[in-house]
C-alpha cells in the first residue's frame, strides 16, 4: 500500500480574522495578564526555573508573576520550523507554515465497536485497531494516543498506547497521555529503540508530547515535568489550552483567548528559560460553554472562530500549531457532525494551521466512531481539494478544446478531458446515486464508511517493528509496574 500522506499545501484561499493590531492587543493582554494576575504553575522545577530567571513566585500558591520582557526574549528562542519524524522516514512531516496534517484525537473514553456497533469503554485493542486503521489512511498524518486503554493499570496506561501504536503504524505519534517525569522517561526510552539511540532521537523525533493546561490561568504539576523532560531530549512539546467561554474563560471571545494565550505562553516560555531552542507548539481547543448546560459544546460558530483566530496568534509567535478539529458534539455520525467538522477543519485549513485533531470523535471527544473516522476524513479530502482553489493558464482555459468542440458538442471524448477528468473529485462516501436506486437499498454514507473501517481493518498488515524492539519496550513498561 502506498505510504502517501496528504497535506494542504501552497493554498490559493486565504482568510484575515485578526488584523495585525488586533493581535498585538491580544499579545499585550496576555503579558498583562502573566504579570498582573500570574499563573499557577504546581510544580517545584518550574517553579525554581522560574525564579532563577527574575520571575516573582508565590512558593505557597505556587503561581508565577513574569516581565513582559522575561516572557518576550524566551519566546524569541522558539525554533519556527522542525520536522516530526516518522518511523518511515517517507512520512515525516515538515512543521515550517506550510503543510496542514491531519491526526486523530484523544483521550476518549468510550467507542462505538466496528463489529457489534453498540457503544461500550474503550480497551487498548482499540487502541491498536485505530492505529491499523489510521495506518493506511493517507488523510490521517499522524497519531494522537485516540482513545483510553482502561484495561491498563492507570501507572503505564500512557505507555502501553503508544506501544500499541507503534506496532500498529509507521506514522508519528503524539501523545497527551504522559503525566509525569516517570512515564515521561520511560516514554523517551522507548522513543529511542525507534529512532536508535537518544542522540538520533534528538534528530529525527518518532514522538512528541503535548500537555494540557488547567484553566484558567494554570497548569498541571505532573505534565510540567514531563514537558521538560520532554524539552530536555529535544522532542517536540506543546502546551493545549481547552478554556471555555462562561466557565474557565470569559463570555467573550478575545477575553478567552487571552485568557488560553496566557495558559500556553506562559508553559512554552518555561521550556525555552531551561532549554532554549527546544522545539514547541502552541496547541488549543477552546470552545464555549453551553448556556443551558454550561457542558462543553465541541462545535458551533465559536469553535469555528477559534480555529482560525488560534493559528494567527501561534504565527504571531513563529511557532507551529496543534489546532482541535473535527471532534463535533453530536452523539452520531449525522447532519450535526457533518456541518461541525467541516466548518471548523476549513476555518483552520484557510489559515494554515500546521496540525489539526479530532478524525473519528463524537460528543465533544468522548465516543469514537470508525464511521466518523472516515467521513472525517473525507471532509479533510473536500477542503484539501477546494484549497487548490482554481489555477488559470492556457491549459486549464482549454480554448483548443472548446475550438475542436464546437456549440452543440461534447467534451466527453477529448484527449484534454482524459487528461484531467481524474483532477474532479469523486467522493467516496456522497450519495450521488439515481433517486430509485437509493430507494431501494436505502443505505447511507455511515454504512460504506463503516464498510471501509472494516475493510482496512481485516486486510492491512502495517510494517512491523523489529521482533527485539517490543520486547525490550515491554521490559521498559514493566519497571514502573513493580
Amino acid at each position: 500500500m502506498a505510504k502517501t500522506i496528504k497535506s494542504i499545501t501552497n493554498p490559493k484561499l486565504r482568510l484575515e480574522i485578526l488584523t495585525p493590531q488586533e493581535v498585538k492587543k491580544i499579545h499585550d493582554a496576555t503579558l498583562w495578564i502573566i504579570e498582573k494576575v500570574g499563573v499557577r504553575f504546581p510544580s517545584k522545577r518550574a517553579l525554581d526555573i522560574w525564579a532563577a530567571h527574575g520571575a516573582e513566585v508565590d512558593h505557597e500558591k505556587m503561581v508565577i508573576r513574569a516581565k513582559p520582557e522575561l516572557l518576550e526574549a524566551a519566546l524569541k528562542t522558539c525554533p519556527s520550523a522542525y520536522l516530526l519524524a516518522a518511523r518511515d522516514p517517507q512520512q515525516d512531516l515538515p512543521l515550517d507554515g506550510n503543510h496542514v496534517f491531519v491526526g486523530t484525537d484523544g483521550c476518549g473514553v468510550e467507542v462505538i465497536d466496528i463489529r457489534t456497533g453498540l457503544r461500550r469503554t474503550s480497551c487498548l485493542q482499540d487502541v491498536r485497531d485505530i492505529s491499523r486503521i489510521a495506518d493506511a489512511t493517507e488523510e490521517v498524518a499522524f497519531h494522537w494516543v485516540p482513545v483510553s486503554a482502561q484495561d491498563m493499570s492507570s501507572e503505564t496506561r500512557g505507555l502501553h498506547e503508544i506501544k500499541a501504536i507503534w506496532e500498529n503504524s509507521t506514522k508519528h505519534v503524539q501523545t497527551e497521555s504522559i503525566y509525569n517525569e516517570r512515564e515521561a522517561r520511560a516514554a523517551i526510552e522507548m522513543a529511542a529503540l525507534i529512532a536508535g539511540g537518544k542522540d538520533k532521537l534528538r534528530q529525527r523525533p518518532v514522538l512528541s508530547l503535548m500537555q494540557c493546561s488547567a484553566p484558567p490561568l494554570g497548569h498541571d504539576g505532573g505534565s510540567l515535568d514531563a514537558a521538560l523532560v520532554a524539552a530536555e531530549y529535544g522532542l517536540p512539546t506543546g502546551f493545549m489550552t481547552m478554556a471555555a467561554n462562561l466557565t474557565t474563560g470569559p463570555a467573550t471571545l478575545a477575553g478567552n483567548l487571552a485568557v488560553g494565550n496566557a495558559e500556553v505562553i506562559s508553559g512554552t516560555a518555561l521550556i525555552q528559560l531551561a532549554y532554549p531552542g527546544a522545539p514547541v507548539f502552541y496547541a488549543a481547543a477552546q470552545t464555549a460553554s453551553d448556556l443551558r448546560t454550561g457542558a462543553y459544546t465541541g462545535g458551533g460558530p465559536e469553535d469555528f472562530l477559534y480555529g482560525a483566530a488560534t493559528n494567527v496568534l501561534s504565527d504571531f509567535y513563529n511557532i507551529p500549531l496543534s489546532m482541535g478539529s473535527f471532534a463535533t458534539g453530536a452523539k452520531e455520525p449525522n447532519w450535526q457532525a457533518g456541518i461541525e467538522n467541516s466548518l471548523s477543519t476549513f476555518m483552520a485549513s484557510i489559515v494554515m494551521s500546521d496540525m489539526l485533531l479530532g478524525v473519528g470523535f463524537l460528543h465533544g471527544s468522548r465516543i469514537w466512531s470508525f464511521a466518523e473516522m472516515m467521513m472525517d476524513c473525507e471532509i479533510f479530502s473536500i477542503i484539501h481539494k477546494t484549497m487548490q482553489g482554481i489555477i488559470v493558464d492556457d491549459e486549464t482555459l482549454a480554448l483548443d478544446t472548446i475550438a475542436a468542440v464546437g456549440p452543440g458538442g461534447n467534451f466527453l471524448s477529448q484527449k484534454h478531458t482524459l487528461k484531467h477528468m481524474r483532477e474532479l473529485f469523486l467522493p467516496q462516501f456522497m450519495d450521488r446515486r439515481p433517486f430509485n436506486e437509493w430507494e431501494i437499498k436505502k443505505d447511507d454514507a455511515r454504512d460504506w464508511a463503516l464498510a471501509k473501517a472494516r475493510n482496512i481493518l481485516d486486510t492491512h498488515h502495517p510494517d512491523p517493528l523489529e521482533e527485539k524492539i517490543p520486547i525490550e519496550m515491554a521490559k521498559i513498561i514493566s519497571t514502573l509496574e513493580n
